[in-house]
């Protein structure tokens, strides 16, 4: 069935009663979101495979430890990155142009840290912590949880601070992997 016969069924049975305006305003709502649904665009997050690599330096992704994130627009295609520092870095800039609709991580607490693989979450749900022991493909790295409960349990076992996405700042995100900078050149 359609949406525009299920309003109008609806219409018939349940709305029979209210005004013609009334009416007419809640079926024009129905289209407009339906209208709205058909446009966005749904997004899951890809798998990695063996030559899935870093849009930002083309290392490949399994060969290397900790989180790995991926950025979906909504066109072209998804950025895959080999730490969630580099996704954070690429998302908080102020340049960022490209409409993002989706951002993934993975659950550290349900894959190894070694050789992660699968268990994609949403970036933006995720307890991340920063300043642990525990490094990723370019050192220091946020790891990235689904539940705050594995992000404390890490914390505890290997240091840092749990935070939550909204709480990640760009300084947080350098890509410098604590190199000190030579301000001279």
């Amino acid at each position: 069935m359609t949406l525009a016969a299920l309003a109008q069924t609806c219409a018939a049975r349940s709305f029979g009663r209210l005004p013609r305006l009334a009416l007419a305003s809640i079926v024009a709502a129905l289209l407009f979101v339906a209208g709205c649904d058909r446009q966005a665009k749904l997004v899951s997050p890809q798998e990695i495979v063996i030559d899935t690599a870093c849009t930002l330096d083309g290392m490949l992704l399994m060969d290397y430890p900790g989180p790995k994130a991926q950025l979906h627009y909504n066109q072209g295609e998804p950025d895959f990155f080999c730490d969630t520092m580099e996704m954070f870095a690429i998302y908080l800039r102020p340049e960022q142009k490209k409409r993002v609709v989706g951002l993934f991580t993975q659950d550290m607490g349900m894959t190894d840290w070694v050789k992660p693989q699968g268990h994609w979450i949403d970036a933006r749900t995720a307890f991340y912590v920063a300043g642990s022991k525990r490094t990723g493909s370019m050192g220091p790295t946020l790891a990235s949880f689904a539940s705050n409960e594995d992000a404390e349990a890490f914390a505890k076992k290997y240091g840092g601070k749990v935070l939550r996405f909204d709480a990640v700042t760009i300084d947080m995100a350098a890509l410098d992997g604590g190199v000190v900078r030579d301000e001279r050149m």
